[in-house]
């Protein structure tokens, strides 16, 4: 079964609401090998002008996860997950993840292409935060490769 095409431009419901804990900040940072104290100090952070630890840019892909799961679940998408290859990801930031964030998250499919025989789907995550103002839109390119 290939991508179907027609899910280029479809809209997801949005995700519950993600809450950013500072032990989870910590941990995603330090399997990222970050080693700026802001991602780890409280105070370090509200130094620099945050109000709390500073989530590293990749970070965004915890949120984002969430609806990328609803978008290899629609059954009419034709995703086959064992077929998949993560192909790019890309970040735009409004202003950084801070721990304390309580973050929403919603996925459009922003193209479907094929490529000999192989199927790219680019989804956009839009994440705000509990004001509604945006934080960051995640850009992940899936690849899911054709039949052998």
């Amino acid at each position: 079964m290939s991508v179907n095409p027609a899910i280029q431009g479809r809209v997801f419901p949005a995700v519950p609401p993600y809450l950013v804990g500072r032990e989870k900040v910590r941990e995603f940072s330090r399997a990222v090998f970050a080693t700026n104290p802001i991602n780890f100090d409280p105070d370090a952070a509200r130094a620099a002008g945050h109000s709390d630890i500073v989530a590293p840019p990749t970070f965004a892909v915890v949120v984002q996860e969430a609806t990328l799961a609803q978008l290899l679940a629609e059954p009419d998408a034709g995703i086959d997950f064992t077929r998949v290859v993560h192909g790019d990801q890309r970040f735009s930031y409004s202003r950084p993840i801070v721990a304390g964030d309580e973050l929403t998250a919603t996925l459009r499919v922003a193209s479907v292409k094929s490529l000999g025989g192989h199927s790219m789907v680019t989804a956009e995550s839009t994440i705000v935060d509990a004001t509604g103002a945006h934080v960051v839109t995640a850009t992940s390119t899936l690849v899911v490769r054709g039949d052998e």
